[in-house]
């Protein structure tokens, strides 16, 4: 049996028109603290060549502000704390450095964007002093964070007209004078749709094809606003189930009643990125391959986080937002078979557009409590996945028609080359199998 999309509720706000590149996208996101040995722009350039290599398309780098002093965490405080909108971080260089970055990534097909946090500030922002009334305030007229929890950092006030203005203004002097392709928005969810919508009608005046990445679940901001958002709950789903044990069937059900959701818009597929403990920590070596075919292979746009691709666990145990913690390179001398896996991955998908914005189709198999098995179909061609999101193996058959498989599965993954196609299959212990119909 084949599991058919229910139509979405999303379908009388439609998205706007999102641009192929985006639809073909692999995001790839940087903390240019811990990307390179010296933590800055140059560092980033000097690999650029790896990136490219790498086959990512959108370089998405973390802040790049001066970041607060006055109430940090950690020892460096976090880049998500800004104290000029601005300046550029001094650690990261100066205005030259990072022109000279963007245009290097340009010349290598590579668009950039960079993290923009406006829906708050640092307590030592030159805002405060110069617009206090820009600020959300208690019933004593008190500065106040948005979340209680926040503390580092002081929540500003939409209803405002002014701030809107000045926030408008800003960001279209980031893409103004540094030709960057877009912004990814953070806590977009928590400042008002409308001020996205006007906001993005004046930034495509300064560059009609930009990318905007909204850090939300929110179906209105992709209406107007936002070409992407965040698939939280998809990657919750995946946890549940390869972390916890949780029925494999979930994902699927995720996966339909998000398309219920947001119909034809799109959304970002992530297992890992700066606020999560490293995927490889929750998930294994093997495991964390297995959810990478799963995203790699799903609708949407995926995401890497700088590391990921090697193997790195610096952030298993939390995520390193406060502190200098470099990405380890050198693991990929451990984890051989990581790099190859991701370029391979990377490469099958941008290849065949059934395995970006194709159509998917859930398919039924014989363990459906741990066995995810779905089609991919667009461009006149079909793709058969099969992953085991368990640590038992399963031999058995899925509910496809008979037809003739050629197995396209990297073969520098966790997985194993067997002689069997679908419908009939065998998979080990968090193995994954990608196969193309030629017949």
């Amino acid at each position: 049996m084949v599991l058919a999309l229910t139509a979405g509720t999303f379908a009388e706000m439609a998205p706007h028109s999102v641009s192929e590149w985006i639809k073909s996208a692999v995001v790839y996101e940087l903390n240019p603290r811990a990307f390179s040995a010296n933590g800055n722009f140059r560092g980033v350039q000097d690999r650029l060549d790896y990136l490219r290599d790498l086959g990512v398309t959108i370089l998405w780098i973390m802040p790049i502000n001066p970041v607060g002093q006055v109430k940090k965490k950690g020892t460096l405080g976090s880049p998500y704390a800004v104290r000029d909108y601005y300046a550029i971080d001094a650690a990261y260089g100066d205005k030259d450095d990072l022109k000279q970055m963007v245009a290097a990534a340009h010349q290598r097909g590579l668009k950039v964007i960079v993290d923009v946090v406006i829906n708050h500030t640092a307590w030592d922002n030159v805002l405060i002093k110069q617009h206090p009334e820009f600020y959300k305030k208690d019933a004593q007229g008190n500065i106040i964070p948005p979340d209680p929890d926040w503390t580092d950092v002081a929540g500003l006030d939409y209803r405002n007209p002014q701030l809107r203005a000045y926030m408008i203004e800003m960001l279209k002097y980031w893409l103004r004078e540094f030709d960057l392709d877009g912004f990814r928005c953070d806590v977009a969810w928590g400042i008002p749709v409308d001020f996205w919508d006007a906001a993005r009608a004046e930034l495509e005046k300064v560059k009609p094809q930009i990318v905007m990445i909204a850090e939300a679940n929110q179906p209105d901001l992709l209406s107007k606003a936002f070409d992407l958002d965040y698939a939280w709950p998809f990657m919750h789903r995946i946890d549940d189930v390869m972390e916890n044990g949780l029925t494999a069937q979930g994902v699927m059900f995720n996966w339909q009643s998000e398309h219920e959701k947001f119909g034809k818009a799109l959304e970002m597929r992530m297992i890992d990125d700066h606020d999560e403990r490293r995927v490889i920590g929750r998930l294994g070596e093997r495991g964390m391959l297995a959810a990478s075919a799963l995203i790699l292979t799903s609708d949407g746009v995926p995401l890497l986080y700088n590391g990921m691709e090697v193997g790195d666990t610096t952030e298993s145990r939390d995520p390193a937002l406060f502190e200098n913690l470099k990405v380890y390179w050198d693991v990929a001398k451990v984890r051989s078979q990581f790099l190859p896996f991701y370029k391979q991955m990377i490469a099958l998908r941008k290849a065949h557009a059934a395995l970006q914005q194709g159509e998917t189709k859930w398919v039924q198999n014989g363990a459906q409590d741990r066995v995810l098995t779905y089609l991919r179909r667009g461009g006149g061609e079909e793709f058969f996945v099969a992953i085991n999101c368990s640590n038992q193996p399963w031999a058995g058959v899925a509910e496809v028609r008979d037809g003739e498989y050629e197995d396209v599965t990297p073969r520098h993954s966790a997985s194993s080359a067997n002689k069997l196609s679908p419908p009939a299959l065998v998979l080990g212990a968090w193995e994954f199998q990608i196969f193309r119909k030629v017949k």
